[in-house]
């Protein structure tokens, strides 16, 4: 069996989120997250670094999720303005793609942001 063609092993629960703008009644507003769903995926560690933010240091670890396909436009299907959580870990959805030729599943690239 090749790479291409191995079955992801889908033992983590995500949950899938969805950005929301609540005023802020001031005329601005709040970023406030809402649960779409629950997600089995595979999670792999791909690279990390360290980033100076505002006087502190931020730690970015990137991974690749993998998880079932769901049809463009269903609420199931991950997009790069969302993100994934998992208990208190957050993880920023930066690109969707087709995981295997067959389009079984996909491969959301992301982003863990740790605040050191």
């Amino acid at each position: 069996m090749t790479a291409a063609s191995r079955r992801p092993h889908l033992s983590r629960q995500l949950v899938l989120e969805d950005p929301r703008r609540l005023p802020d009644g001031a005329g601005g507003y709040v970023e406030s997250w809402s649960a779409l769903g629950t997600l089995w995926a595979e999670v792999t560690a791909l690279s990390g670094r360290n980033a100076d933010q505002q006087g502190g240091s931020l730690s970015l670890q990137r991974y690749r999720i993998t998880v079932r396909a769901a049809p463009v436009g269903e609420t199931a299907r991950p997009r790069p303005d969302q993100r994934l959580r998992e208990g208190t870990r957050r993880f920023r959805i930066d690109a969707v793609s087709e995981a295997d030729p067959g389009a079984r599943y996909l491969t959301c690239f992301v982003v863990e942001e740790l605040g050191a």
